[in-house]
C-alpha cells in the first residue's frame, strides 16, 4: 500500500480510494475507510480556508478577533506497514491547495534548526552590550514557515532527540496560532511521544496542544501491507543477502557491475560539497553509491548528509549490516535514520546484513553502564541511581520502537513494486 498516488485526479477522497480498491491497487480495510472519512471531512473544510495571522493587538495583549476558525488537522496513529502514510498521500496529492508540504517530520525539523541557525547568525553582533539582548528565534521562522505553507503533512511524527523536543510547544504553538493546518502519521499516540525522553517534562505540555488543533485517530487493522506486498523481487534476482547463507560480498559485486554497466560511467571516488565539509562517496558510479555499515553508520554522518546522499543517488549498496543490539546505540540510532531517509526518497536499496531483517536488532537489554553512556551522564551530571538515569537516550527505548518500522519498510524494499515505485518516481526506464 505504499504506492504513489500522485496521478489520481482531485475529487472525493472516499470514491478514489474504492477506485483504487476496485482497480487492485488496495485491498479494501474498514480502518483505513474510517480514515479515509476523516481526511475527507478536513479536505472539504480547507477547500475554502484561508488562514489569517492575529493583528498586532490580539498579540500584545490578548484580544481576541473575528479571524478565521482554523480547522483541525489529523493526526493517526498505529502499527508499522497499516497504511497510514498511504492514506495521507492519497489526501495531500487530491487536494487542490498551493501552500502545501509533505515532508518526513525529522527532516521538517532539520530544516527548522537550520533556519533558527541562520536567523541567530543575521542578528547584529553586540559589542558594546554586556548582556546582549536575548532574541526568540522561533516566532520568525515560524512565520516564515506559516508564510510560505499553511497546510503540513508530516510522515512519521517521532520525537527522539532533545533539540528537537525543547522547542515543539513554542514552534507549533505560533504556527497553529498563524492557522497552519497539521496532518500527521505516526507509530505512536500522542501521550506517548518522546517517553522515557531525557527532560521530557519540559516536553508534555506540547501534547494537549497537539490534541486541541488535531482530531487522534488510531489505525491498527492488525494487516502489515507492505509484508502482504512481497510477492517478487526486481528483475535480476535478490536484493538483501545474509553473509552466513551465501556469498553476499560477490553476490552485491555481481550487482554493482550490472547497474554500473547500464550507467555507463566510470567507477571512481567521489567527494559531495556538503554544509561547509567534504562528504565521501567511497564507491561510485553515475546514480549508484557503494557503501559499507560502518561507513554510513559507524562515522558522524548526519541526518542531513543522508539527505544530500539521495538527492545525488538512486540506487544504494550498504555492506555488512552487523546485529544492532544496545551496545551500538548510536550506529542503530543512525540506521534507523538512513532507512527512513531511504524509504521516503524512493531509493533502491541492496544490502548485505549478518542476519535477515527481522533478527537484525536484538532487544536484550544490559545493565551495564558504557563509557560513552557514563560520560554522558557526568556531562548532565547524573548518576546511574537517578531517575533520569531511565531516560529514553540511555535505555534506547526510542531506538528499539523505531526498529519495528525500519524491519518493516526493509522488507517492502526488497519487494518489485517499492522497486517499481522508486523508478517511476524518479524517472527511471525500466528494463
Amino acid at each position: 500500500q505504499s504506492q504513489s498516488h500522485e496521478n489520481i485526479e482531485q475529487g472525493d477522497l472516499s470514491q478514489k480510494y474504492h477506485q483504487l480498491v476496485q482497480d487492485g491497487s488496495l485491498t479494501y480495510d474498514t480502518h483505513q475507510t474510517q480514515i479515509v472519512k476523516a481526511l475527507n471531512s478536513v479536505y472539504d473544510q480547507l477547500l475554502n480556508y484561508q488562514p489569517e495571522k492575529p493583528g498586532l493587538l490580539s498579540k500584545m495583549f490578548g484580544i481576541s478577533s473575528s479571524r478565521t476558525k482554523t480547522p483541525k488537522g489529523i493526526y493517526m496513529y498505529g502499527s508499522v506497514g497499516s497504511g497510514k502514510t498511504m492514506l495521507m498521500d492519497l489526501f495531500y496529492n487530491n487536494i487542490p491547495i498551493t501552500k502545501k508540504q509533505r515532508v518526513h517530520f525529522n527532516s521538517f525539523m532539520l530544516d527548522v534548526h537550520s533556519r533558527i541557525h541562520q536567523f541567530k547568525t543575521s542578528i547584529p553582533f553586540q559589542a558594546r552590550r554586556e548582556k546582549p539582548h536575548k532574541y526568540d528565534p522561533i516566532p520568525p521562522v515560524a512565520s516564515d514557515i506559516a508564510d510560505n505553507t499553511w497546510l503540513l503533512c508530516f510522515d512519521e511524527f517521532q520525537v527522539t532527540d532533545i533539540a528537537d523536543a525543547m522547542i515543539l510547544k513554542r514552534l507549533f504553538t505560533v504556527l497553529f496560532d498563524y492557522g497552519v493546518v497539521v496532518v500527521a502519521t505516526s507509530n505512536r499516540m500522542p501521550d506517548d511521544l518522546y517517553k522515557n525522553g531525557l527532560q521530557r517534562s519540559n516536553f508534555l505540555p506540547f501534547i494537549p496542544i497537539l490534541k486541541n488543533k488535531c482530531h487522534i485517530i488510531p489505525l491498527d487493522s492488525g494487516i502489515d501491507y507492505r509484508r502482504s506486498a512481497f510477492r517478487g523481487l526486481p528483475s535480476g534476482g535478490q536484493v538483501y543477502f545474509v553473509s552466513g547463507e551465501t556469498d553476499a560480498e560477490n553476490e552485491l559485486n555481481k550487482i554493482f557491475s550490472q547497474l554500473a554497466a547500464k550507467e555507463g560511467q566510470e567507477i571512481s571516488r567521489r567527494v559531495l560539497r556538503h554544509l561547509g565539509r567534504d562528504l565521501e562517496i567511497p564507491v561510485a558510479c553515475g546514480r549508484i553509491a557503494d557503501f559499507t555499515f560502518e561507513q554510513l553508520c559507524a562515522q558522524p554522518v548526519s541526518a542531513a548528509d543522508y539527505l544530500e546522499i539521495c538527492r545525488h543517488f538512486d540506487v544504494i549498496l550498504i555492506r555488512n549490516i552487523p546485529v544492532l543490539n544496545l551496545a551500538l546505540r548510536t550506529e542503530a540510532r543512525r540506521f534507523i535514520i538512513l532507512i527512513d531517509t531511504l524509504y521516503d526518497s524512493k531509493v533502491r536499496v541492496v544490502c548485505s546484513a549478518e542476519k535477515i531483517a527481522e533478527e537484525l536488532f536484538s532487544t536484550q537489554s544490559s545493565k551495564k553502564v558504557t563509557d560513552e553512556k557514563r560520560m554522558l551522564m557526568d556531562d548532565l551530571g547524573i548518576s546511574e541511581f537517578d531517575k533520569d538515569a531511565n531516560a529514553s537516550i540511555f535505555t534506547a527505548e526510542e531506538e528499539i520502537f523505531a526498529f519495528e518500522r525500519v524491519i518493516s519498510r526493509l522488507i517492502e524494499m526488497q519487494s518489485e513494486q517499492y522497486w517499481e515505485a522508486c523508478i517511476e518516481e524518479r524517472n527511471f526506464e525500466t528494463q
